[in-house]
C-alpha cells in the first residue's frame, strides 16, 4: 500500500482557494472552522501559497504555511508535487504549463481557461511532460443533477425531448475581477461552464446546433447573463440559462419526457426531494375544459388525477472527496482521471460557439 502523502502549493489565496484548503485538511469542505481531526484524510498536504496580495501571504504564515515570495520560488521547491491554480481565469494558462514544466501536477480551477487555443497549450504541456493535468469540474458531484442523470438513464421520464437548467441571480455580477473582460469574467465562463458540463454528461449525443443571447443588465463590459438552446442529433434540445437580475426563480431544473416530467426548483434541491409526476393510464385523454371570462379550452385542461402519479424523488449528493481520490490514483498508474481533456475542450468549444451565435445573431451548427 502506498502511503505517500503529496505536498501542493496553491496560487491564488481566494475563496475557492480556501474551499480546497478545508476539503483537504479536514475532509469536509463545508465546514469553516472544522478542525483536522483526521490528518491529510485525502492524502494531500498544502505546504504553501503564492498570491500577488500581501496580506493573503501573511494570512497563509499566520496559517502556518509557507508564504512563498515568488511563483518561481514554488516551482523550485523540491518537495512540491501539485500545484493548484486558484488565481483569475486570464492566468491560468500560464501557472499551469508553467507548472507542468517544472515537473509539478497541476489542479486548475474552472474554467480552465478563456480559449480552446489556451487549453489545447495546456494539454499538449501535459502530454509533452507526461505530468497529470486535471480541471475542478465540481459541479458533477451535485445532488440536482446527479438525481437528474440517474431519472435520464433510468427512463422514468420515457423518452427525453427537452432539458431546462438555469441557474437565477438577484444580486449582479460580483464586483470583482469577473466583472472584468480582461480577466476572463462573465456569466458564460463562471457558472456557463457548469452547466454545459453537466448538460453533456446527462446527454451521450452529438451536439446539432447552439443559438445565444447574451444578457448586459448590470455589466456592459461582460455578458452577466444569458440564454443559448442547445439541440442535439438523437432530437433532444435543451435550454440552458444564467441570469444575476431575476428576483423570481424558476426552477433550476424542468426535465420534459414522453412519460412524465421532473422538477428540481433550487440548487441542491434546496432541502427538497425532486417531483415527478409520470402517466400511468395513455388511455384516457380526455379532460375537464378550463372555463375564462373570455372563453374555454379543453387542449391546456389538465390530465385527470387517474391518468397521472405524483411522487418525489429523495436527491442524492456526491462525494466530492472522490474529486482527489482520483487525482492522487490517476498519478499513481491506478485510474484515468474522471475529468477528462477531452470533455473540458468540448465544453470549451460550446461556449465558444455560444459567444460567435451571440454575436451573430444566428444559430449555430456545432463541429464535433
Amino acid at each position: 500500500m502506498n502511503n505517500k502523502i503529496y505536498k501542493m502549493g496553491i496560487v491564488g489565496y481566494g475563496g475557492m482557494a480556501h474551499w480546497h484548503k478545508r476539503l483537504i485538511q479536514t475532509g469536509n469542505a463545508n465546514q469553516k472552522n472544522a478542525a483536522a481531526e483526521i490528518t491529510n484524510p485525502l492524502g494531500i498536504e498544502i505546504k504553501g501559497i503564492f498570491d500577488i496580495d500581501r496580506k493573503r501571504l501573511d494570512e497563509a504564515n499566520a496559517e502556518g504555511l509557507v508564504a512563498y515570495d515568488s511563483f518561481e520560488a514554488m516551482l523550485a521547491d523540491d518537495q512540491i508535487d501539485i500545484i493548484l491554480c486558484a488565481t483569475p481565469n486570464d492566468v491560468h494558462r500560464d501557472v499551469v504549463i508553467r507548472a507542468l514544466e517544472a515537473g509539478k501536477h497541476a489542479v486548475c480551477e474552472k474554467p480552465v481557461t478563456i480559449s480552446s487555443v489556451d487549453l489545447q497549450a495546456m494539454i499538449d504541456a501535459s502530454k509533452r511532460t507526461g505530468n497529470v493535468f486535471v480541471v475542478h469540474q465540481n459541479r458533477r458531484w451535485d445532488g440536482d443533477f446527479l438525481t437528474v442523470k440517474n431519472a435520464y438513464n433510468e427512463g422514468i421520464l420515457g423518452d427525453v425531448f427537452e432539458i431546462q437548467s438555469r441557474i437565477h441571480g438577484s444580486r449582479g455580477i460580483p464586483g470583482d475581477w469577473r466583472g472584468k473582460k480582461e480577466n476572463g469574467g462573465g456569466m458564460m465562463l463562471d457558472w456557463g461552464v457548469h452547466i454545459i458540463d453537466q448538460l453533456l454528461m446527462i446527454v451521450d449525443d452529438e451536439i446539432d446546433t447552439i443559438y445565444a443571447t447574451m444578457q448586459h443588465v448590470t455589466n456592459d463590459e461582460v455578458d452577466d447573463g444569458f440564454r443559448m438552446i442547445m439541440t442535439f442529433k438523437n432530437g433532444l434540445s435543451a435550454l440552458l440559462e444564467v441570469a444575476t437580475a431575476n428576483f423570481i426563480d424558476l426552477p433550476r431544473w424542468y426535465v420534459l419526457g414522453t412519460e412524465g416530467a421532473l422538477r428540481i426548483d433550487k440548487l441542491g434541491g434546496g432541502g427538497k426531494d425532486a417531483d415527478v409526476t409520470r402517466i400511468t393510464d395513455k388511455t384516457k385523454n380526455d379532460a375537464t375544459p378550463i372555463v375564462t371570462a373570455a372563453g374555454l379550452t379543453k387542449t391546456m385542461a389538465p390530465r385527470t388525477r387517474e391518468t397521472t402519479v405524483s411522487e418525489t424523488l429523495p436527491i442524492k449528493w456526491g462525494n466530492i472527496k472522490e474529486f482527489y481520490a482520483n487525482v492522487i490514483a490517476t498519478i499513481e498508474g491506478k485510474e484515468t482521471q474522471i475529468v477528462k481533456p477531452d470533455q473540458v475542450m468540448r465544453v470549451m468549444r460550446v461556449m465558444e460557439t455560444a459567444f460567435k451565435s451571440a454575436e451573430l445573431g444566428e444559430i449555430i451548427k456545432f463541429e464535433e
